[in-house]
């Protein structure tokens, strides 16, 4: 018996499927109302008889850690639940491979390193472990079917699948708004790979290159799902009990933190973090959250700097800052040196700011365990932050707006996007260290406040990124590149 996705760790090697149980898409009813419901059923009859016989296919590079993999979790099982053909395929590559494609990633993000722009011998690479990555994949795509091909890590499938018949879209879920001679050498390396593809879609429409026609650009913000083992409502006592088995939280868990899995069984929290810190906070101290992958771009150093020089000298509170545990994401081999980086940092730390700072990884091994973990940290949290550098969209922020929390975000990306006035504090400069302080100490001595603007985002949420509006998106945008 094949195990779903939510409960296995991701097979490791070549290409691979990653099965996702199907998601009724009545469960959203009771979140998006009556009307917007039928729409959506109606949409989705349309769209399966326009689809015929045809396959959507989703190719990425990893089934856990980040929100890439997670928004293909919630996708792909609403739309397996509209009886639509779809299918979620994870390439394989070698460490060279996934560092390489960092660097990219970085670059596209206007971060230039060391080595400089990618070389020939990258592209050769590159297209190496690409094109085994095509071949394997031809065996099962056929003429007329969708694939969706997301991120830098998938380009160079462009062409093989389209010269194989199949309608092809690529979907960027980085970028930024403006450019530089580290960005255009990104986007002039993957250019080549990308100009047979029928369609492009973007998070946001500042990140389209110039050299993509405006009638194959797409803008689809992504989204978060309102009933998934991340979003879905814990009560209090789950929410303590999660913490203490995790490991955040002073005290033990008296019995283990159930929720809700996608396919209607009830799952446990029975694994713990690790947790670097000194104390722990009781049930009835502020904290702060932010979590993210170990990337520099999502600044925790900053995060943890700015905190312990500007918060913790004006008052109470604890930072948490969480991530997963490295040795589960395949795709990001820079995220264990940052990881080290923040724990010598959190080190160095004066004691009375070390003691009220925690860094808190989260097993993987689970992917909807870990999900409700992170669920149960945001729940918790007075103020959650997200101090991005660069960020494409950040769905951490509405995620925490999702739960009624307010947000402290960076003005970068699509952050800008989901902190609307009333919902959260934008920060001009991510690298003002001060004005997050008083940002966060505003919001931690300011509770009404909080409250009022935690209630205001969750509805922006509600009308703008739930998973219904990401459908539909999808749905006309597949209609389009199908031609006849």
């Amino acid at each position: 018996m094949i195990e779903p996705a939510a409960t296995r760790p991701p097979k490791p090697g070549p290409l691979h499927e990653v099965l996702v149980p199907r998601t009724s898409i009545a469960a959203l009813e009771p979140v998006i109302g009556t009307e917007q419901y039928a729409r959506l059923l109606t949409a989705a009859a349309r769209f399966r008889d326009r689809l015929g016989g045809r396959t959507i296919w989703n190719v990425n590079s990893t089934a856990v850690g980040g929100g890439v993999a997670e928004m293909l979790q919630e996708l792909v099982g609403y739309i397996a639940g509209l009886d639509i053909a779809v299918r979620w395929m994870v390439i394989g590559g070698d460490p060279d491979f996934f560092a390489m494609t960092k660097r990219l990633h970085n670059q596209i993000h206007g971060q230039a390193d060391s080595a400089g722009p990618l070389s020939s011998a990258d592209a050769s690479h590159y297209g190496q472990v690409l094109g085994a990555n095509a071949d394997e994949l031809l065996r099962q795509v056929r003429v007329g079917d969708i694939v969706l091909l997301h991120d830098p890590q998938t380009a160079g499938l462009v062409a093989p699948l389209v010269q194989a018949g199949a309608r092809v879209v690529w979907r960027c879920h980085i970028g930024v708004d403006w450019q530089n001679d580290t960005t255009r050498a990104a986007w002039d390396f993957l250019r080549p790979y990308l100009s047979l593809a029928h369609g492009f879609v973007f998070s946001r429409r500042q990140y389209v290159p110039p050299w993509i026609p405006a009638e194959q650009a797409w803008i689809i913000p992504p989204s978060i799902d309102p009933l998934s083992a991340k979003n879905q409502q814990l009560d209090a006592a789950t929410v303590q009990a999660i913490l203490a088995t995790i490991g955040v939280l002073d005290g033990e868990a008296q019995a283990p933190g159930r929720f809700t899995r996608r396919d209607g069984t009830t799952g446990e929290v029975t694994r713990a973090g690790l947790v670097t810190g000194e104390v722990r906070p009781g049930p009835a101290d502020p904290v702060v959250v932010q979590v993210s992958r170990w990337d520099r771009l999502k600044d925790p150093s900053g995060v943890m700097r700015g905190f312990a020089e500007h918060v913790v000298p004006r008052g109470a509170g604890y930072l948490m800052l969480v991530g997963p545990m490295m040795s589960e994401v395949a795709d990001d081999p820079e995220g264990a040196l940052v990881l080290a980086e923040c724990l010598a940092q959190w080190r160095s730390l004066p004691a009375a700011a070390r003691a009220r700072v925690l860094l808190v990884t989260l097993p993987l091994e689970d992917v909807e365990e870990n999900a409700a973990m992170v669920n149960a940290i945001q729940r918790h949290a007075q103020v959650i932050v997200q101090k991005s550098i660069a960020e494409g969209f950040g769905l951490t922020v509405a995620e925490g707006m999702w739960k009624e929390r307010p947000v402290v975000g960076s003005a970068v990306g699509g952050i800008m996007d989901q902190i609307a006035d009333g919902t959260g504090i934008l920060l001009p400069d991510p690298a003002d260290l001060a004005a997050f302080g008083s940002a966060v100490r505003q919001l931690l001595d300011s509770p009404d406040d909080a409250r009022l603007m935690g209630k205001a985002g969750k509805e922006y949420i509600r009308e703008n990124y739930l998973g219904d509006h990401h459908l539909a998106r999808w749905a006309q945008l597949i209609d389009a590149v199908m031609g006849d």
